[in-house]
């Protein structure tokens, strides 16, 4: 029987049978960045300024925990002042700042907004698209001040589909690239028209399927949402014929209106999440952190139970990000460490001693796994060690494929559930590579069945790589 000492790996380790070695990692509370979850930075939010202007050049977010995309939403004018003229440096230069230090980079695409006369570029009404106008909050108004395109008209769906044809050949499927909203209906891209050109429901329903077909036709590769607002931006009825359309096509889903109003109206669309969470990750938008605070709607509590109720993977950072942090250090670290999925090793056995001679046999490893999130790993993954030996060089990788993370239910804090597996190697001594014999640190990680990482992990000990040490391992020939 062999006891080791990790006290500054923060683990707990017992010997449960002569001859092996059990550990209990110890969640380090850290933020982590990882596929399919994160806080995202509103570097537009509509308005070009708003709020990466707050941002230096080389201020990418990085220390804001968990902070793993940046959100580019701007109107369509913006980015094709002419026909067939490109302005892709404005999603490009700050797309790349984040890309380089191995962040993603989300999108929306507008054509309608309350502070910019012509969110859909004037030319394309100069081409002939039928459009009418309106006033903020008051409807439609030939003398209004702003511009709304017939969302169904033939030449506005033309000249879209070749701006979102072109948008597509340089971002769909890439994976850098989380997700993209479908936002060229309705006022800031949210679907609804209620304050703006007032378009009757039955219209509606027929003219974002046309947009929801476009996008879904241009990015097959590429996680697609749309608003919850488009079936309403306060209709609880349960009945939302565009959200299930677009479901059926696998758009996903996001909540563009929480903490807009103060308690009880935190929130409506609750429910919808639960048609989604599931098997797609969800994205929650809170109001402009200063608005918020100024109608007395932020609660950092229901900002919390926010993320709980939708089983959320996104949340917004949708302020200047350096106030909103300094303003919620404690709620945002709470979220950070129940948003997305958390995946977690309760338990660890392994050999104590390996033989990897000519007569050597079968050995077992078995853990116990849970998800400390509360939404499932997406993509799943299957959980590896690793040996290494004192100059960091790879000796064996041991991949269990009989336990897929993805599988792991999601729970209230403090109550998951673990799942546990065992399985069965062996290693040769003979064949190429070579097991050298001696004493060596073993690794967990959480990858693609090839034993590949994909995954951080709470856990101190890594090595950059996205292994974590958890102990050793001795391999003795015959």
């Amino acid at each position: 029987m062999r006891r080791i000492s990790l006290g500054v790996f923060l683990l707990a380790i017992l010997s449960v049978r002569v001859g092996a070695v059990t550990v209990h990692p110890v969640d380090d509370g850290r933020a982590l960045i990882n596929p399919d979850m994160g806080w995202t930075m509103h570097y537009y939010s509509n308005v070009p300024h708003n709020y990466g202007s707050f941002l230096k050049p080389g201020d990418t977010a990085a220390w804001f925990p968990g902070c793993s995309v940046v959100y580019l939403r701007l109107p369509w004018a913006y980015l094709e002042p002419e026909e067939g003229v490109f302005n892709w440096s404005a999603l490009d230069t700050p797309a790349q700042r984040w890309i380089e230090r191995g962040g993603q980079v989300a999108f929306r695409i507008t054509c309608s907004e309350s502070w910019w006369e012509y969110a859909t570029p004037k030319w394309v009404f100069d081409a002939g698209a039928k459009g009418v106008r309106w006033r903020w909050r008051k409807g439609l108004d030939e003398k209004g001040n702003l511009v709304d395109p017939d969302f169904a008209d033939p030449i506005f769906l033309a000249k879209l589909e070749n701006f979102l044809k072109a948008f597509a050949r340089r971002y769909d499927g890439r994976r850098e690239v989380a997700f993209i909203d479908i936002g060229t209906y309705g006022l800031w891209g949210e679907g609804h028209t209620l304050m703006s050109s007032c378009v009757p429901q039955e219209k509606m329903n027929a003219d974002v399927k046309k947009h929801i077909d476009l996008h879904v036709k241009y990015f097959p590769r590429t996680k697609l949402d749309i608003s919850d607002d488009v079936s309403g931006p306060q209709d609880k009825s349960g009945n939302y014929p565009l959200l299930d359309y677009a479901r059926s096509l696998g758009v996903g889903w996001r909540d563009d209106s929480i903490l807009v109003q103060p308690p009880p109206n935190s929130w409506f669309h609750a429910d919808q999440a639960e048609r989604y969470w599931r098997t797609l990750p969800v994205v929650l938008e809170h109001e402009h952190y200063g608005g918020s605070v100024q109608r007395k709607a932020w609660v950092p509590e229901l900002l919390l139970k926010s993320v709980e109720d939708h089983h959320a993977s996104y949340m917004s950072i949708h302020w200047n990000p350096h106030q909103e942090y300094a303003d919620n250090k404690d709620v945002i670290g709470r979220i950070t460490r129940r948003l997305g999925y958390r995946l977690v090793p309760h338990e660890i056995t392994w050999p104590d001693v390996v033989t990897v001679g000519r007569k050597a046999k079968s050995f077992e490893i078995s853990w116990s796994w849970a998800n400390h999130g509360v939404a499932p790993c997406y993509r799943g993954g299957y959980p590896v060690l690793t040996v290494k030996d004192a100059e960091g060089a790879i000796l064996a990788v041991l991949a269990d494929d009989g336990l897929n993370v993805k599988d792991l239910v999601v729970a209230e804090p403090g109550k998951a559930e673990t799942r546990g597996h065992a399985a069965k190697f062996c290693l040769g001594r003979w064949e190429a590579p070579v097991t050298p014999v001696g004493t060596f640190d073993v690794y967990v990680s959480v990858g693609t069945c090839d034993g590949t990482p994909v995954y951080e992990l709470p856990l101190p000990g890594g090595d950059g790589s996205k292994r974590y040490k958890v102990g050793t391992i001795r391999f003795v020939t015959d």
